[in-house]
C-alpha cells in the first residue's frame, strides 16, 4: 500500500516548541535524507518554495504537506511524518500546524497514488483528530493501518 511508506523510520513526535517552520521541514525530511530518498538540496527547494509562494502547503487545520518540484536530489517516492506536540505556525499565526508530512516525487505522476491514499485517511476527521491527539509514533502509525 501507498501509505507503507509511513513506518518507524519516517515518522516522529517531537515537541516542536523551539521550532521555526523552516526548521520543521527539515526535521521532517531528515528521515529521507537518511534513507537516501532525498537531498539536502530537495529539502531547501521546499522552504524556497514556501518563501516564494506562500503557506500552501497549510492542506487543513494544522495540516502541511512540504512538497518541491522532482529533482535529481529525489532519488524514489517517499514520504515522512513529523507530529510536533506544540504548533509551528507557517509563515505566520494564521496557519498553526503540527503534522508536517513530507513528499518526495521523482516525476509528476508516479506519487499520485500515494497523495491519493493520504487524502483519504485525512479526509476522515477522526483520523486527524487521532493524529493530532496521538503522542507516539505507534499511535500515529495505527491511523495508517
Amino acid at each position: 500500500m501507498a501509505l507503507d511508506l509511513l513506518n518507524k523510520q519516517t515518522v516522529q513526535v517531537v515537541d516542536g516548541r523551539d521550532l521555526t517552520w523552516q526548521d520543521a521541514i527539515c526535521k521532517a525530511s531528515q528521515p529521507l535524507i537518511d534513507n537516501g530518498t532525498v537531498g539536502n538540496d530537495y529539502v531547501d527547494s521546499m522552504i524556497d518554495v514556501v518563501e516564494e509562494k506562500g503557506p500552501y502547503i497549510n492542506i487543513g487545520p494544522n495540516i502541511a504537506l512540504a512538497h518541491a518540484r522532482p529533482s535529481s536530489s529525489c532519488k524514489k517516492i517517499g514520504l515522512a511524518l513529523m507530529k510536533t506536540n506544540h504548533v509551528v505556525n507557517l509563515t505566520d499565526e494564521k496557519h498553526p500546524v503540527t503534522l508536517w508530512f513530507v513528499l518526495a516525487a521523482t516525476d509528476s505522476n508516479s506519487h499520485l497514488g500515494v497523495i491519493q491514499k493520504l487524502s483519504e485517511v485525512l479526509m476522515n476527521g477522526e483520523n486527524v483528530q487521532r493524529l493530532l491527539r496521538a503522542t507516539t509514533v505507534d499511535e500515529i502509525l495505527r491511523v495508517f493501518k
